[in-house]
């Protein structure tokens, strides 16, 4: 925590992630964005009588790749519960979650966010990870003010999702809003979640208190699905503020669920959490235990291999996680950390960065710092990320294209152009470093 003249602050995190896979957690139903209303819904999903779940092994595999890469323990023996409460958006009365025995425990999330005076210092910090546990999603509620109705959807209603519940380590917005972009790139890394938050596929809760040096933890507050690590941020500093004041008041903070209006900056109360919700947890009755084996060899015989979850496979797939990039890029090519540190924060820089290096003879401190100059600040300037293409811009743009050759190679040229054309890069795919084209601005 962190201490102010009069106060502490805690906060703890809840991350609800979409699972990344083709189909729901319990039913073959295809999982799309933006697909027509209650088009992706079957019977199951919309709860009709006599249907029963059938578990997606995709997303079991996604929770134990996630689990190992955070050095959670995972449990060889998980078990599905039912957490009964009611919402039109929720067809069956109940979700299916992993309450008492979730398939992952005891992990650790290690994060960095630039501090110092200057804000060119790598801090590093790491938070707990109590649990992950597999769960439903529910569908949406439409509110449409106009006619006064409320429209359901259930194309997300039975949709994968992880949630991640962080022990409360952190004590500013700052810190949080690193730890969940540190847990989306970790995330993107090993394909169970694409975390695209506009979309929904990566949700945020918010637990925070404060309370008086010598103190037991304040009453906390609840700020629901924020969307944005920078709106998790602002959330986070607000309550904060609005709980110290109320407290130095001679107030008391109310147990109770807010929201984060991102135009004023301000949380706003949804509902009291003071009658405490009975969710009437029970067994589902309709799946046995999760079972997850360590080798093959201690799989039951005659069990198909398509049916089982096996650790040391998922292990081998584990990829290279952004730590361990970081580490690489500043033993590899001598760049300071916090270069690295925005190299593997921006999608494709990384790579366009290590693919210059390679087929150039300029040095790697020349090309950082080519990149974090002159690049980033034009595709800032621009409000573009390196992943996005520039050509459905150039009429906007003003910008004339230079024929080059399509390869990371030609960048070369870069270093020395005359200072009255500045050259800016795109990539059609950031994967792909044979799709980069090269525009200058005229001056």
């Amino acid at each position: 925590t962190t201490t102010t003249t009069t106060t502490q602050s805690v906060v703890g995190l809840e991350i609800h992630a979409q699972i990344h896979s083709n189909t729901k957690l319990f039913s073959g139903s295809r999982v799309g964005f933006q697909a027509p209303p209650n088009s992706l819904v079957s019977f199951f999903d919309a709860s009709l009588p006599g249907t029963l779940p059938v578990l997606n092994r995709r997303c079991v595999e996604a929770a134990v790749m996630t689990g190992l890469a955070l050095n959670c323990t995972i449990n060889r023996k998980s078990l599905f519960d039912r957490k009964h409460y009611f919402y039109a958006d929720l067809p069956a009365g109940y979700q299916i979650t992993q309450q008492r025995l979730p398939i992952a425990v005891d992990g650790t999330l290690t994060y960095s966010h630039l501090g110092g005076r200057k804000r060119n210092e790598v801090v590093t910090k790491s938070v707990r990870i109590k649990q992950i546990q597999l769960e439903q999603d529910s569908g949406k509620s439409l509110h449409d003010d106009y006619r006064n109705q409320t429209l359901i959807d259930l194309n997300r209603a039975g949709v994968g999702l992880m949630e991640l519940v962080m022990e409360p380590d952190m004590s500013c917005g700052e810190e949080a809003a690193a730890a969940v972009r540190e847990m989306q790139l970790i995330l993107q890394a090993l394909g169970t979640c694409q975390g695209n938050m506009a979309e929904g596929q990566l949700r945020v809760d918010a637990n925070v208190s404060v309370h008086r040096p010598g103190d037991p933890w304040g009453i906390r507050t609840e700020v629901k699905n924020i969307n944005s690590a920078r709106n998790l941020a602002r959330a986070i500093d607000y309550e904060i503020q609005r709980q110290m004041f109320v407290l130095e008041s001679g107030g008391t903070v109310q147990n109770e669920t807010r929201s984060f209006d991102g135009k004023t900056g301000h949380t706003i109360p949804m509902r009291d959490k003071e009658g405490l919700q009975d969710y009437r947890f029970m067994p589902e009755p309709n799946l046995p235990p999760l079972m997850v084996y360590e080798a093959c060899s201690t799989a039951p015989p005659g069990v198909a291999p398509s049916q089982v979850v096996v650790l040391e496979e998922v292990r081998e797939r584990l990829p290279e996680l952004p730590s361990v990039r970081r580490q690489r890029l500043v033993e590899t090519y001598g760049i300071l950390p916090e270069h690295s540190f925005t190299l593997v924060n921006e999608d494709g820089l990384m790579d366009y960065f290590e693919a210059v290096v390679r087929e150039t003879k300029a040095g790697p401190r020349k090309v950082i710092g080519w990149v974090m100059n002159e690049l980033q600040g034009l595709l800032h300037q621009q409000n573009l990320s390196v992943s996005q293409s520039l050509s459905h811009s150039l009429s906007s743009l003003h910008l004339i294209p230079i024929i080059l050759p399509l390869h990371p190679s030609s960048c070369f040229a870069l270093f020395s152009l005359p200072s009255s054309r500045t050259p800016i890069m795109c990539l059609s795919s950031p994967s792909s470093s044979s799709s980069v084209r090269l525009f200058s601005v005229l001056r």
